[in-house]
């Protein structure tokens, strides 16, 4: 591989099917969905990719039954407090981003906590998006445009600065797993010139050999942004 993205973001799709293939509760998945991210935040800090943005729990999950909602939160607090050593021993720094205010006490103490402990941290960039939805993102947005009284936004770069990930560079790769190709309302303004790949692998099965793989055909793509090849080739 030439080239390895600086950005790469992740819709971690298939848990809850990769669960019932095996007769089990789909928290039985999301549980094995979390030894993947231990896999892939370890490769990519090996790759020297800079950072790392991961769909972890969209806007709409909100609508799935509270039984499963609450063992989620319960799952990522409880992954945070014995991962967060992993974090550090890795020179990782920790993000979150996306609509918080609807996160119970305990889970926004948790992911600030660790968002101190790691701020320091320079070799990996890891973003959860938690209770996100790019559509939403725009509208915040906009809304703290209009706090601000600006009238007018004169390029692409001055609303970017209103965004949840103001400080985050747009991904070079978005890769989707579970056998779906949507992008499913994932960083909508962000991924507009994105190289887009698609896996019928299930999250929990997703591994280090699933990464490359995406990483060997991203090495195919020719990345134009609107121009022709001899443009940017000179």
């Amino acid at each position: 591989m030439k080239l390895i993205p600086k950005h790469i973001a992740i819709i971690m799709d298939g848990n809850g099917r990769w669960a019932k293939k095996r007769n089990k509760p789909r928290l039985y998945g999301h549980k094995a969905g979390v030894k993947s991210v231990k896999k892939i935040v370890k490769e990519c800090v090996r790759l020297k990719v800079q950072f790392l943005t991961l769909y972890t729990f969209s806007n709409e999950n909100w609508n799935r039954p509270n039984t499963e909602i609450i063992g989620l939160l319960r799952l990522l607090v409880s992954t945070l407090e014995k991962e967060t050593r992993l974090l550090i021993e890795n020179n990782v720094k920790f993000n979150v981003f996306g609509n918080l205010n609807k996160l119970d006490l305990i889970t926004k103490r948790k992911l600030k906590k660790v968002e101190k402990i790691t701020i320091k941290n320079s070799k990996l960039n890891l973003n959860l998006a938690i209770s996100y939805s790019g559509r939403d993102e725009i509208i915040y947005a906009v809304n703290q445009i209009l706090k601000k009284n600006i009238k007018h936004i004169n390029d692409q770069l001055s609303f970017k600065k209103y965004l949840y990930t103001n400080n985050l560079p747009d991904p070079d790769l978005l890769i989707r797993t579970g056998d779906e190709c949507r992008i499913s309302n994932f960083l909508l303004w962000q991924i507009a010139y994105s190289e887009l790949y698609f896996t019928e692998t299930l999250w929990p099965d997703f591994n280090e050999e699933s990464l490359h793989s995406a990483l060997f055909d991203f090495n195919k793509r020719e990345r134009r942004f609107g121009k022709i090849s001899e443009q940017i080739n000179g």
